[in-house]
Parts: structure tokens; sequence; C-alpha cells
């Protein structure tokens, strides 16, 4: 079975005090954390430091970007060979607002993907279709779109590697989220979608992620759907107390999906 993962984004926020402050609440909070694997994700600034804080503590260190080479002439860019340097163990990729905000094509994003599975980073591929998209009944379409080009040049084996995220884009930090049955729908899609792109026992091994306003009152909903396999924590993850009782409880409805 699928152990549950649970990743907070950190995205632009924190000094250097307030990231030491928050990982070490975080750490000491989820001394043991069972049946769930966890993940913050710091902005580049705070890696080194966080990092120091999680050594030794089940809690691994993620990566909100990266580009696609080793390394060369990009000016304000991180590699994923530094990041890896720096003991991070996953990468998000894709996410909307580098999508929306940054104009980053489906082109780079799987020249991303690719490099972080060459440096040992497990990539976090982002998809989700807008409020517009979901109007018009094109969910399906949109995240097959973006789930395709994100793998595309790799060989099927390779795809058994990645982690997908399902965040729509009109949920995400707008603390209206999808309800469980929508998620599980779009994540259901993904499953049948991997199975045609690698095989069905290398998509059951796959874990869908559901990101989009996650909170401590809606996560166990959200992880008690069987294929829903952890969260994607945006602002949520900014405060200790919410974002540990968002692991516990996904780590119970997984127990309870898995009937232990």
């Amino acid at each position: 079975m699928r152990t549950p993962l649970v990743m907070g984004n950190w995205k632009m926020h924190g000094t250097l005090a307030e990231a030491r402050t928050l990982a070490t609440a975080i750490r000491d909070g989820l001394k043991r954390p069972r049946g769930v694997e966890v993940v913050v994700c710091p902005p580049f600034t705070a890696l080194a430091a966080v990092g120091e804080i999680l050594a030794g503590s089940p809690i691994r260190l993620g990566a909100q970007n990266c580009h696609w080479e080793a390394s060369g002439a990009y000016t304000g860019e991180v590699s994923p060979a530094m990041l890896a340097e720096l003991g991070c163990r996953y990468v998000l990729v894709g996410h909307s607002e580098r999508r929306r905000e940054l104009g980053e094509t489906d082109q780079r994003i799987s020249l991303k993907v690719q490099a972080a599975l060459a440096h040992g980073l497990t990539p976090v591929l982002c998809v989700g279709e807008t409020a517009d998209e979901r109007r018009q009944g094109l969910t399906f379409t949109t995240v097959e779109g973006q789930l395709r080009a994100g793998r595309a040049g790799m060989m099927p084996d390779a795809v058994g590697k990645i982690v997908l995220a399902y965040e729509p884009v009109w949920a995400i930090g707008t603390g209206v989220n999808a309800t469980p049955a929508q998620a599980a729908e779009v994540h259901g899609y993904l499953r049948g979608l991997l199975s045609e792109l690698t095989s069905k026992e290398t998509a059951q091994t796959i874990r869908i992620l559901y990101g989009g306003s996650v909170k401590a009152d809606n996560a166990d909903a959200l992880a008690a759907e069987p294929e829903i396999d952890g969260a994607l924590v945006g602002g949520a993850s900014l405060n200790a107390p919410g974002f540990i009782a968002i692991v516990r409880k996904t780590a119970r409805a997984g127990a309870a999906v898995r009937g232990e």
C-alpha cells in the first residue's frame, strides 16, 4: 500500500529566523510520525538552515523549484545538483503559480522532471485546472495534457519514480477546496492514465497528493478517499500546530483506508 505523504509548501514566506522557528516546532511536534511521510519545502534562502534543524529527524527536506541544468549561466536559478547537496529529497515542479505567474511551459517542466530524477530527487509534478476549464468540462483534458507533457521523454519505468499533486487552480489560496468526491474523481482518472503510461502495477505505487486550501478541518475527509495519498499544503503549513494536525489526521485516515 502507498504510504501517505504530506508536504508543506512555505512559498515566499518567512525570514531566516521565522523559518528556523517553524522548522523547529514541526520537528519537535512530529518526532515519530507513523504511517505517513512528511516533507517541508522552505524558500531557497532557508534550505540550509532548515536542513540543519531537520537533520536526524524523520522529516524530509524539499525545494519549491529547480532549473533543468546542473550548472551554467542561468542568473537567479538553482540547479537540482545544488538542492541535492543541501540534502533535499523532493522538489516541486510545475506548480500552477509558476505556470501562471512566471510562464513556465510544459516543455520546461518536463526538462525539470527529468533533471530532478537524474540528480536523485523525487519530482512532485503538479497538475490542475482553472475555474474556467472546470466550468467548460475540461478538467480531465487539462490534467491529462499536463501529465503527458510532464512525462514526455521519460521511459515508462521512470514515471514510477515521480509523485503527482492534483491542485485545482481555483482552490489554491482561495479557502475553497475541492470536495473529497471531486478530488477523488480526478485522482482516479490520473491513476488510470498512469496505468496507460506505465503499467497497472506501477500506477498503483505512485502517490497522488491533493493540494488546494487543505486545512486541519478537511484533511481527514480528503485522506479518507482511497485514491488520495496525502496533501500538498500551502498556507496552512506556515502554522506549526495546524500543519501537525494535518499530518496526524492524514496518517489516521490512511491507516483506516488500509484497514490497520
